[in-house]
């Protein structure tokens, strides 16, 4: 099942980075220092009682004039109502309700979509009570006193949130259908290849980025099996700020990512790949999903016998932390290849929910650990007991040893890499659990 998706909207200063950062706890401080796992702080998952949601900050507003702030904050509004589940609409106490609020609540209203209203820096329910009863004027609900520094009040926030989300498994039980996003930089083809898939024009092309206005789902079927593409074509409306049409373009990639099983990464082969694509492909690649890499527009690049090589070294390179993902060089414009597409998500979907026995695994284990043998500190040596598949989607191994500070990164790479001789497991992440047990037991 997919997770929700939590958008934070609000002015500048009002205290949304502070309330993202308490909310994902130390988590997105740590950020892999991999290359290509997007280190802005954009998203992060959030687990409240028994539920995991996305959390997205929208932020990034530093405008000079109040007219610009508005239509920015407008801007954000309209990117957390086209892709979150629930928005959480954040105000300041201290600042009192301000017009640009009330534009952007009016907006939020029409939206239709479960909006919990926050008034932020209430650091003393006491003093402040009476100055969080304006906020009513919104017309969006009962605020929601918090103090984001001082972490007060977030319980109760994240109760309102939670009683918008779906019921666990309701919905997204019965639909077996695979999920594939599509998602890459604006203009890399991903309208086009959709409608190549299609065979019709359903999504709006042209060449200006961002033409296409919301993530769409679309329906194919291939040899009687049924697919739902989930199209994260562009953006809203052309931006003139760069840095904030790839921080929308990246939030709209994390939600198409979210929900899908499979993730298809659009690359311009006549641009090359690039630190945006290797940021979107981090999303992916964090998130445990299956990975092709689609290099479009291959017929606009004139070629030898070594540009397939020289391409996918470039591209083995840049995005280096994935090497399992699988590529594919094709043309949405002459049909080039696309086809592959579906025997390639196939395989892939396959490999992501491929189990193996424990049976098996530990052989491979043993047979490793004879082979090369395991990293020592200061006369301790790492001793592996046991490995055990633990989940799938991504296939999830636990490995139990006994002193997992020992277990070093290229050690537990040297292990993927036996597994995946055996079983392959191409286009899909494998993720590695490693627990401690005594050795007494």
């Amino acid at each position: 099942m997919s997770k929700p998706v939590v958008a934070v909207v609000g002015r500048p200063n009002v205290g949304k980075s502070t309330l993202f950062n308490a909310l994902a706890g130390e988590r997105i401080s740590i950020v892999q220092d991999t290359p290509g796992v997007t280190r802005d702080r954009i998203y992060a998952e959030v687990t409240w009682l028994n539920m995991t949601f996305t959390l997205i900050d929208t932020g990034g507003i530093e405008p000079e004039s109040k007219d610009i702030i508005l239509s920015q904050m407008r801007e954000q509004a309209q990117i957390a109502i086209d892709t979150a589940d629930v928005i959480i609409f954040m105000t300041d106490v201290r600042q009192g309700l301000v017009d640009a609020d009330s534009k952007v609540a009016d907006m939020l209203r029409r939206s239709k979509k479960p909006v919990v209203l926050v008034v932020n820096k209430v650091d003393s329910f006491e003093k402040f009570m009476p100055d969080v009863y304006e906020f009513y004027n919104l017309g969006i609900g009962d605020p929601v006193p918090i103090s984001s520094a001082s972490k007060l009040g977030l319980g109760d926030m994240l109760d309102e949130v939670a009683k918008h989300f779906p019921s666990y498994g309701e919905e997204e039980e019965e639909d077996d259908r695979p999920r594939v996003a599509i998602v890459g930089k604006p203009n890399v083809g991903k309208s086009s290849l959709i409608n190549r898939l299609v065979g019709e024009e359903r999504v709006i092309v042209s060449d200006i980025a961002g033409t296409t206005r919301d993530a769409i789902d679309t329906e194919i079927i291939w040899q009687d099996r049924e697919y739902v593409f989930i199209d994260t074509a562009g953006l809203r409306r052309k931006n003139k700020i760069k840095e904030e049409l790839e921080r929308f373009s990246i939030i709209r990639a994390v939600t198409a990512v979210e929900r899908a099983d499979v993730v298809i990464i659009v690359i311009d082969a006549t641009e090359g790949v690039t630190e945006q694509d290797a940021k979107i492909a981090g999303i992916a690649h964090e998130r445990g999903k299956g990975i092709i890499i689609a290099v479009n527009k291959w017929d606009a690049v004139e070629k030898d016998d070594k540009t397939i090589y020289k391409h996918t070294s470039r591209i083995r390179e840049i995005l280096s932390f994935m090497p399992y993902a699988e590529i594919l060089f094709i043309s949405a414009k002459t049909g080039q290849r696309t086809q592959k597409l579906f025997d390639m998500i196939d395989m892939v979907l396959e490999n992501n929910s491929m189990r193996v026995a424990t049976g098996v695994l530990n052989e491979i284990m043993s047979e490793a650990v004879a082979m090369q043998q395991p990293p020592s500190d200061k006369g301790k040596r790492l001793k592996l007991y046991y490995i055990t598949q633990a989940a799938v989607k991504p296939p999830t191994f636990v490995i139990f040893v006994n002193d997992k500070n020992l277990m070093h990164f290229s050690y537990t790479r040297y292990l993927e890499n036996r597994i995946r001789d055996a079983f392959g497991f191409r286009g899909t992440s494998l993720k590695f659990i490693i627990r401690e047990r005594k050795e007494d037991r």
